[in-house]
């Protein structure tokens, strides 16, 4: 029984971090489209989880909310932050340092 219950967790957890890489990659492709929109430079190719929460979507089904932190070059040389935010898998807000889309 120990065993059943060591493989149902190892499999969660497994299922976890898959679709968590899965998420990271949406933000990744939004952060690199909105900083090449806006004529900046996307630093270093990757975001960084900051937070995670559970939150309702506009179905009313409870989610994982995962907000990641990103660097990004302004045309000055400048070195600034942005930020996704992803609902599930929906990509609902992204900010450039002065900068906000909205998009839920």
């Amino acid at each position: 029984m120990i065993e059943l219950g060591l493989i149902l967790f190892i499999a969660l957890a497994l299922a976890l971090w898959v679709d968590g890489r899965r998420v990271q990659e949406i933000g990744v492709r939004a952060a690199r489209r909105e900083c090449e929109r806006a004529g900046m430079q996307f630093l270093d190719e990757t975001v960084a989880l900051g937070r995670l929460a559970l939150r309702r979507d506009a179905d009313g089904r409870i989610r994982l909310e995962r907000a990641y932190h990103f660097e990004y070059g302004t045309p000055s040389g400048d070195r600034e932050r942005g930020r996704v935010v992803v609902l599930g898998s929906r990509l609902t807000a992204l900010e450039l340092e002065h900068r906000f889309v909205h998009l839920q």
